[in-house]
């Protein structure tokens, strides 16, 4: 076993890695990443507001992006996990995607910054998220909203919290969700991320922050084929008939994406697999730094949004 792999040297590196975050934000006075990212895509504006979200795991705080254009009814929602391997708070990384996503699917987007390990191991995550989207589906009228035209997503990590929404909304009866957006996800954590192939020697994440994220999120190697954490494990075969439609976009590079396709693959003989799309060259998370391949893959994702969406939209032929 890798010493990073013992739990309480990962929840020491996790919360070291969360405190240099802290730091270099604060050597900033808070405009480092979050002014790089405001910066980018200029010709989307930011219109939020703040919001706090009660769940039964602790408040989340969301940043609520507003459509920059007004419907003739209340516009659906897209509810956003950011990545960070389930330890790092990277909410702010998200805010090109969501203001784009507001812009072009004509929807208002929740960019929850929900609860990360180590404070919050398994499956805390995984159930604020889904009272958080259970939250909005209820409550989604008093904010002007459409709570019944519904869709969820993420990248990273959040994209494996938006499988896990799904996944108990299907086992819970609800709410009704319109697409989940799966982004170079992490869906096998009970395979040692030493046992993954990457399509290159040196992959943007490295089997040692595998050790870091995975043991501090779940410390306990036997929850790891728990379906809301590894549902593209083979140990997981429920029928997943009726699960929420689903976007799955993978990276080419990515340590992760023989697990994505191989969940792409479940998801289709359960008749729920909208469309995988593998983006070409690409390893983990390109589209933080690579304008022109982001914009392509958000404007897929927006019009897989609005097409769920208006499918759900009353009166929708």
């Amino acid at each position: 076993m890798s010493l990073l792999a013992r739990p309480a040297v990962a929840a020491f590196v996790a919360k070291a890695m969360q405190r240099m975050t802290q730091l270099a934000d604060r050597r900033s006075g808070g405009r480092g990443s979050a002014a790089a990212s405001h910066a980018r895509f200029p010709e989307f504006p930011r219109v939020v507001i703040e919001l706090t979200i009660p769940t039964s795991v602790a408040p989340a705080r969301a940043t609520v992006y507003l459509p920059t254009t007004e419907g003739p009814t209340p516009p659906p929602v897209h509810v956003n996990f950011h990545g960070g391997g389930y330890v790092m708070t990277l909410t702010e990384l998200d805010d090109p995607l969501c203001r784009f996503l507001a812009a072009e699917a004509g929807v208002v987007v929740i960019n929850v910054d929900y609860v990360v390990a180590p404070q919050h191991s398994f499956p805390a995550p995984p159930r604020q998220a889904y009272d958080i989207v259970r939250w909005v589906a209820e409550h989604g009228a008093e904010h002007g909203w459409d709570g019944g035209r519904l869709t969820v997503g993420g990248q990273s990590a959040g994209g494996g919290l938006a499988a896990a929404v799904a996944r108990q909304a299907l086992e819970e009866g609800g709410p009704s969700i319109a697409l989940q957006v799966l982004h170079y996800p992490p869906l096998d954590l009970a395979t040692n991320a030493r046992d993954k192939r990457a399509a290159v020697a040196r992959p943007v994440l490295r089997p040692w922050m595998a050790d870091v994220f995975d043991t501090a999120y779940v410390p306990d190697v036997k929850q790891r084929a728990d379906r809301l954490v590894s549902p593209a494990h083979p140990s997981d075969t429920a029928d997943l008939k009726g699960i929420a439609p689903a976007l799955v976009i993978t990276a080419e590079l990515d340590l992760l994406k023989t697990e994505a396709v191989f969940y792409a693959d479940r998801l289709r003989t359960a008749g729920a697999l909208m469309e995988h799309h593998d983006v070409p060259g690409a390893d983990h998370g390109y589209d933080t730094e690579n304008d022109e391949r982001a914009r392509d893959s958000y404007a897929l994702i927006a019009r897989h949004i609005r097409r769920a969406v208006n499918a759900e939209a009353p009166g929708a032929g």
